[in-house]
């Protein structure tokens, strides 16, 4: 059984154990938002019932380094679109591409990498952009900063438990791509 986990503004940030998720209420970290009907936590003294849905009480943390390196926040920069041709990419054709590849002693860093769909990066192969011919739409650059948008896509998805409905289908209204 896994425990859905809210951010203190109500917005699904993780899916963890339920363990880990009893763990953080008698640390005080979480309270209960939901829990299961059906399923109870019980020990020699205490018996509870298992929770559902968890929000954290205080805010998260944000790291002292800026903006974190990561695939997630090098696809939010590069617009979810691939840096050789343009197109978007949705995150599962997302390719992360090394401008300068690592045999040639590029680094895997913010000012080398970027995003590309799979057939640039194929077409790229090995090489640098310009022996292969092949241009980047913007300088890779270490953002200051990113939109304070929800960056996890939680979907109520068949086989959830029903008392996260709310939650998700909260995040799927104000989240989705809208038509034009």
């Amino acid at each position: 059984m896994e425990t859905l986990v809210l951010s203190q503004a109500y917005e699904p940030v993780a899916r963890i154990p339920w363990q880990r998720a009893v763990m953080l209420i008698f640390q005080g970290k979480v309270e209960v938002v939901e829990e299961y009907e059906d399923r109870f936590v019980r020990s020699v003294t205490v018996e509870i019932r298992m929770p559902s849905v968890i929000r954290f009480v205080r805010g998260l943390r944000k790291g002292p380094k800026g903006v974190k390196f990561s695939r997630e926040n090098v696809y939010l920069r590069d617009n979810c679109r691939c840096q050789y041709c343009g197109l978007k990419v949705s995150r599962a054709e997302a390719t992360y591409d090394h401008v300068v590849p690592r045999a040639q002693g590029g680094r895997t860093c913010w000012e080398n990498i970027v995003i590309s769909c799979v057939p640039c990066n194929q077409k790229k192969g090995n090489r640098t952009p310009q022996v292969a011919r092949m241009e980047l739409r913007s300088t890779p650059v270490k953002p200051k900063k990113l939109s304070n948008t929800l960056r996890l896509t939680f979907m109520f998805e068949k086989g959830m438990p029903m008392t996260w409905a709310k939650f998700m289908n909260d995040v799927a209204y104000w989240h989705v791509e809208l038509e034009e």
